[in-house]
């Protein structure tokens, strides 16, 4: 798995078919860590599980045992790092783009979990590979397959002088792209076979620096 998701819960409790997709939303926010001179350095990304989501997390780790969607200290500390088990070649459904080239991301380390109101809300860091320019890059949050949906309204911090904007999806576009590439495939391979469709629905962030 690319990280945790307690699937046979999920089988049971998600509705089937095409239209399913997403299963899990989670409201992202990001801190691009830019040094002085312009170089882009590190990502730190939050993501807020919604609340159906984080009801499955505390039931599969046995949380949250009087229902008052609060941990304690014991309980929160079982949480830490839970979605950070990922898989190898799993990308962190984190994509950042300069030129159109992929830049690499080293492993993520934890910065925090917290819950509140019911909902896991995580944080964690990646620190690039390789230093790069920032003015110009890309950066996209998204699962390719569709299954966890992100949006980016928990805020974007660019340090370092550059700045940021966030551009939405065109929607419209996006169901057009699924119906499109469901429409070519069998009815009964649409759900195991889900059209990789998720950068679509992605907010776009660019980074700019400079005068």
């Amino acid at each position: 798995m690319k990280r945790f998701v307690p699937l046979l819960t999920l089988a049971f409790l998600a509705p089937q078919g095409a239209g399913a997709h997403p299963h899990i939303f989670v409201d992202t926010g990001m801190k691009v860590v830019v040094s002085d001179d312009g170089q882009l350095q590190a990502v730190e990304i939050t993501w807020a599980y919604d609340e159906f989501y984080s009801l499955l997390i505390f039931e599969d780790k046995g949380l949250d045992g009087d229902f008052d969607g609060t941990l304690t200290a014991a309980e929160l500390a079982q949480l830490q790092g839970f979605d950070l088990a990922w898989s190898e070649g799993f990308q962190g459904d984190t994509y950042l783009t300069l030129g159109g080239e992929l830049l690499k991301l080293g492993a993520p380390e934890h910065l925090s979990t917290e819950v509140q109101d019911g909902r896991i809300t995580t944080r964690h860091r990646r620190v690039l590979a390789q230093p790069q320019a920032a003015d110009g890059v890309v950066i996209k949050a998204y699962d390719p397959t569709y299954y966890t949906a992100y949006t980016m309204n928990q805020g974007l911090d660019i340090t370092g002088g550059c700045q940021g904007s966030i551009t939405p999806p065109n929607l419209d576009q996006a169901y057009t792209l699924v119906e499109e590439l469901l429409y070519a495939m069998p009815a009964d391979q649409a759900e195991e076979a889900y059209p990789e469709v998720g950068e679509a629905f992605a907010d776009t962030v660019r980074l700019s620096c400079g005068a």
